[in-house]
């Protein structure tokens, strides 16, 4: 065989050799991109199960803190409620504000004695006005006042009753007849309650434009709720609202119509 025809067989050799290493060469390729990618899929469907848990684990938490959330919602509405009946009840008692029992506290010790002196010379003053026929009263309508506040405060309600009613049969023109006739509805609030809405239905009817209207109405809606009314409580919780908007009642009757759900 001549030379250049085996130089010719050679070369056709190796670049057989050559197509054959490069062929194995790419198969191993797709089979390790092959293994790679089930290797990635494999490891994808892990992840996304595990994102999944994640996911089912953190809705249970967020139901859970709703839960929690909403208990303590409740828990602190009825809270609330219950403060604001209590401050309400002291509001109502005092009937004035912290300035105001400051000042009534001063005049109070002021008058102490008089108030002694007055009380002593009662008997004597009811003997001469029974036998003359004609009754004047031997205190001021805000003594009468001050000192029935005070025997309501300390529990005597009979006795803060019976200065009440004589402070308005004394003076039944008086400033002061609306706030005797709102605290003689508050000392029947425990123990009747149809006493006392018949005496906070009188300030409103009388006395609409009296401080103490806006405080009787929203009493009646409390009454009302005791009695299981709900649709009376609503109907003077929204008068107060209506009638009395600016007033300190008025904010608490809009908690109650809420609570009670319009």
């Amino acid at each position: 065989m001549s030379w250049p025809r085996r130089t010719l067989l050679i070369g056709a050799g190796l670049a057989g050799l050559t197509a054959c290493a490069t062929s194995g060469d790419v198969r191993r390729v797709q089979n390790e991109v092959a293994l790679l990618r089930a290797e990635s899929a494999r490891q994808d469907s892990v992840r996304a199960l595990r994102l999944g848990e994640v996911i089912r684990l953190q809705q249970r938490i967020m139901d859970s803190l709703g839960l929690a959330v909403r208990s303590l919602r409740g828990d602190t509405q009825q809270d609330l409620y219950n403060i604001e009946q209590q401050l309400v009840q002291l509001q109502e008692l005092t009937g004035q504000s912290q300035q105001r029992l400051s000042e009534l506290r001063t005049q109070l010790e002021a008058r102490g004695a008089e108030i002694s002196a007055t009380g002593a010379a009662a008997p004597a003053a009811a003997s001469d006005t029974a036998r003359s026929g004609n009754a004047q009263p031997t205190a001021t309508a805000d003594q009468m006042y001050e000192a029935s506040v005070a025997q309501l405060r300390r529990g005597s309600t009979a006795t803060a009753r019976i200065g009440f009613r004589q402070l308005l049969q004394a003076y039944p023109t008086s400033e002061r007849a609306p706030d005797a006739i709102y605290f003689l509805g508050q000392s029947f609030a425990a123990e009747s309650p149809d006493s006392a809405a018949a005496y906070y239905k009188q300030v409103i009817q009388q006395y609409p434009q009296s401080g103490r209207a806006s405080a009787a109405l929203y009493n009646l809606g409390l009454l009302a709720e005791r009695r299981k009314d709900t649709a009376g409580a609503k109907d003077a919780y929204q008068r107060v609202v209506q009638q009395y908007p600016r007033s300190g009642e008025a904010a608490l009757a809009r908690d109650r119509l809420k609570a009670l759900g319009r």
